[in-house]
């Protein structure tokens, strides 16, 4: 494999209008801001990462200011002129620098993108070369989809029976206080055999639990993340009075966490989200923990742009990821999304790897640069989000 060196980073804050607003445990947005990372070799490549943000500290700890903070002025500085002849690298290049997993996502993830480019491979091979033995790129994702809090139970089913007709095979239902078990029971009543599962955003405690078990004769397939965003062991002792499986999603931030919730029984399902974590070393790692022990897996999404979609869909094309990932087509979200081509659904609720080498999207100037004057002008949060 050939070796890069990093020439430069540029930086661009973005902002996309959802085609409609998407409502959480946490709040509405109505607009997806992202941190894109453009670094360039000195053989002339082009590399893209994302950094899957927010306006404000919902999700993670980070937003879109911090991280442009971060990568500016301390982990940016600190690639470049670094000859890199393996990806694997990058996370020593920056440890000095703790926490900030969603903003070194994003440069890694520039950085993979380079390297495959540089080598003439798809992004997902370069991804299967670091995997097990036998686990080549399938080529294409399974995915679902992920649907908002709705104003109703009828405009619930509405949305749902819609995304079914455009053939995802996988429906997520966002629920919380007071939003649950009237929502689950409806919805698999109208829809007994659909693949169904319901994410939480820890709006719950371990007192819920009782609660939460309510949730059981609906034949779900997985309840995700319904503790603290932040605890492990509670989810432990939760898993034991439910039958339906806990999924964890933001209490995994390493493999060192993932092998303690392994230990105490605290999941049975995990959503692996590339920016979480800290980027795709750190996933190929934990990809291997989760080989290791037959845990079902899914690749989690943070309505990305066509960027991150790009390499989180090459990811999710690795054998091991079992379950339908949270990787919708583009139209789901936006009328014109920054890169070409589009994601589109395919019959089988799929998403197929794009031809080309890297990520295999090509980011459109002129929409950049829409996007950045949007940020500029919209900024701040309170101007975008309900």
């Amino acid at each position: 494999m050939k070796a890069i060196t990093i020439q430069s980073i540029d930086l661009h804050t973005v902002l996309l209008p959802y085609l409609s607003p998407f409502e959480t445990s946490f709040g509405a947005e109505t607009d997806k801001v992202a941190l894109l990372v453009e670094l360039r070799t000195e053989a002339g490549v082009v590399g893209w990462g994302e950094c899957s943000i927010e306006f404000w500290p919902g999700y993670g700890c980070e937003t879109a200011e911090t991280a442009l903070h971060i990568l500016a002025e301390f982990m940016a500085p600190a690639l470049i002129g670094a000859t890199i002849s393996d990806p694997h690298e990058v996370p020593a290049l920056i440890r000095r620098f703790r926490g900030n997993h969603h903003a070194r996502a994003g440069l890694e993830a520039a950085v993979w993108d380079a390297f495959a480019k540089h080598n003439a491979m798809r992004l997902t091979d370069c991804f299967a070369m670091y995997a097990p033995e036998g686990h080549d790129s399938q080529g294409r994702a399974t995915v679902g989809v992920s649907i908002g809090i709705q104003p109703s139970l009828e405009a619930t089913i509405n949305v749902v029976r819609q995304r079914l007709a455009q053939g995802y095979g996988r429906i997520k239902l966002k629920i919380k206080r007071g939003w649950d078990i009237e929502v689950a029971r409806a919805v698999r009543a109208e829809f007994p055999d659909t693949l169904l599962m319901l994410d939480a955003n820890s709006d719950y405690t371990l007192e819920d639990a009782e609660h939460l078990a309510a949730l059981d004769k609906h034949d779900l397939l997985m309840i995700e993340q319904p503790l603290s965003h932040d605890d492990i062991y509670a989810h432990g002792i939760l898993q034991r009075r439910l039958k339906t499986r806990v999924c964890l999603d933001e209490s995994v931030k390493s493999a060192s966490d993932l092998n303690i919730a392994l230990q105490v029984g605290a999941l049975g399902i995990l959503n692996l989200k590339p920016a979480r974590v800290g980027g795709f070393t750190e996933c190929l790692e934990i990809y291997r923990i989760c080989v290791e022990h037959d845990l079902p897996l899914w690749i989690g999404g943070m309505l990305e742009t066509g960027v991150g979609r790009a390499a989180n869909v090459a990811f999710a094309a690795l054998p091991a990821v079992n379950l339908p990932s949270d990787i919708s087509a583009t139209d789901r979200y936006f009328a014109a999304d920054i890169s070409e081509p589009p994601f589109v659904l395919g019959e089988d609720s799929t998403l197929a790897i794009p031809d080309g080498y890297g990520i295999g999207v090509e980011v459109q100037r002129d929409r950049l640069e829409e996007a950045k004057r949007r940020w500029s002008e919209n900024y701040p949060y309170g101007k975008v989000m309900a």
